[in-house]
Formats: C-alpha cells, sequence, structure tokens
C-alpha cells in the first residue's frame, strides 16, 4: 500500500507527479501543460509507442462496455475523441442490424459526452469528428470538465469510461466518487490505464522501452521529451492491478474487476453501481 504524502507547511497535501512531489494545487496545472503540449501528436505517438495496440485495447474497451441505442455515456479524459467515436459506431452498427438500417428513436435519443479538462485536446477531438462528418448536436457533445468535479447530474449516466486519464487526476478517490455519483443504477464503469507489469524478464524489457524509447520518440516526433518522460512516471506511481481495484470498491461498485492485457502493460477495471 502507497505511504500517505506529508502536507506542506500551509496544509496543502504533497503529490507525486512522476518522480518529483508537487503540491496538489500545482499538479493540475502541470498536467494541463503536458497534454497542451502533446495535444496535436497525441493519437500518432500512441500509435508509435504501443506500436497501434492502443486501438485494439479500446475496442476491448468497448466490447466489455456493450454500447446500446439510446445510451446516455460519458467518456472522460477522451478529449480526441478515440474512445466516443468508438462507442458512437458500435451503437450505430446495433442498432442498423436491428432495424434494417433505419433510424429508430432509441438511436435518435443516444447522446454521447466527451468530457476533458484540457480545450486543446477538445479542440483535437471536435476536428476530427468534422473530418468524420458526426453533426455534434445529434450525439456527441464535448464539454471541458474537470473529473473531480463533474457538472453532470447525480444518476444521468449509464455509462462511463475513462481510458488513459485516471492516473493524472490529482485525487484518484475523488474521480471515482464522481464516476459513481452520475451514473444511473446499474450503469457501467470502465477504465483503461497502463498499469503493472509481473512477469520479471518481460518486466525489464519494458522498463528499458519506457524510460529510454519512449522520451527518446516524443522528442523526435513531438519536440517533447519532458512530457513523455512524464508520461512514463507517472505509469509506476499509478497503483498496482489489486489496491486499483480495491478503491473501486470504496467508491461504492459491485462486482469489481480486472482484466490485464499484454501481461499487465495495461489493466481494464470495471464495476457496476447497484
Amino acid at each position: 500500500m502507497q505511504k500517505e504524502n506529508p502536507p506542506d507547511s500551509d496544509g496543502l497535501e504533497a503529490v507525486p507527479d512522476g518522480d518529483e512531489i508537487v503540491r496538489e494545487d500545482e499538479k493540475s496545472k502541470l498536467v494541463g501543460n503536458v497534454f497542451s503540449s502533446v495535444a496535436s501528436s497525441y493519437d500518432v505517438m500512441n500509435d508509435l509507442m504501443s506500436a497501434g495496440l492502443h486501438r485494439l485495447w479500446k475496442d476491448r474497451l468497448i466490447s466489455k462496455l456493450n454500447p446500446f441505442p439510446g445510451m446516455k455515456h460519458l467518456d472522460v479524459a477522451g478529449g480526441t475523441g478515440d474512445v466516443a467515436f468508438r462507442v458512437v459506431e458500435r451503437i450505430k452498427s446495433v442498432s442498423h442490424r436491428a432495424t434494417q438500417g433505419t433510424l429508430t428513436d432509441m438511436e435518435e435519443d443516444t447522446h454521447i459526452y466527451v468530457c476533458d479538462i484540457n480545450p486543446n485536446m477538445l479542440d483535437v477531438g471536435k476536428k476530427r469528428a468534422t473530418e468524420k462528418g458526426y453533426n455534434e448536436e445529434q450525439c456527441l457533445s464535448w464539454v471541458q470538465g474537470d473529473a473531480e468535479a463533474l457538472s453532470f447530474e447525480d444518476g444521468s449516466m449509464d455509462g462511463y469510461t475513462i481510458a488513459f486519464g485516471i492516473r493524472n487526476v490529482t485525487h484518484i478517490e475523488k474521480a471515482l466518487s464522481e464516476a459513481y455519483r452520475v451514473l444511473k443504477k446499474g450503469g457501467r464503469f470502465l477504465c483503461l490505464e497502463l498499469s503493472h507489469v509481473d512477469v520479471p524478464v518481460f518486466k525489464d524489457i519494458y522498463d528499458i522501452y519506457s524510460f529510454s524509447v519512449i522520451p527518446a520518440v516524443g522528442e523526435l516526433v513531438a519536440g517533447d521529451r519532458q512530457s513523455y518522460q512524464y508520461l512514463v512516471e507517472s505509469i509506476r506511481r499509478f497503483p498496482k492491478q489489486e489496491k486499483f481495484a480495491q478503491m473501486i470498491q470504496e467508491a461504492g461498485f459491485e462486482a469489481v474487476e480486472y482484466e490485464n492485457l499484454v501481461g499487465g502493460v495495461v489493466a481494464i477495471h470495471s464495476g457496476v453501481k447497484l
């Protein structure tokens, strides 16, 4: 179990950020600067860093979510739209198979909300939505907001996803509490996050790749080594799979489980609000 960080002299808790300890009132600004820097190259870097596997991981996330027509869904920290677009496409596929391509009232009621604290990431997502021909007013809304203080009403969502975002919030417990609050009874929480490899030899190889290759690629492609150094280090600070599952349970979720992918390089955690 991780030790609590001592409060600063002014009473503000110090939180880990990469290999450094920073004041909690500074972390959101620091993370904001990181993602403002990498927004335009974020998806390209995801392809390079994961050899394209992040696409399969997100497909698996959506498969476990099992979206349905008429769904109200919230994707947090998903500014580029990568997860939201998959939700929309899955719902369209399900609806059109059932109705031979006729637009149903249930499909018209479908609404996917993309929430991200960083406006630059949202701008990337909106641009991508336009390129894909999505009508924002029909099924997609883009909301700038904080995972720890969501603007959505209690019990308003059928589903909640967060992919590669929860390790960057200042207080994971607050983000989980907010996820629980906005979900309806029976609503599902799903989190896709880079996690911890336990296979000894594979872990050593993965560590070398993470700390040596990824920052170098970030410098070459995005012109920003420091931001990708932070992203790698933040993974090591994130709770291990069992600990994070416990935190999800403590937030009130039932039927909590997780699935390791690629030996624990990433994990999908899930829970249900009953």
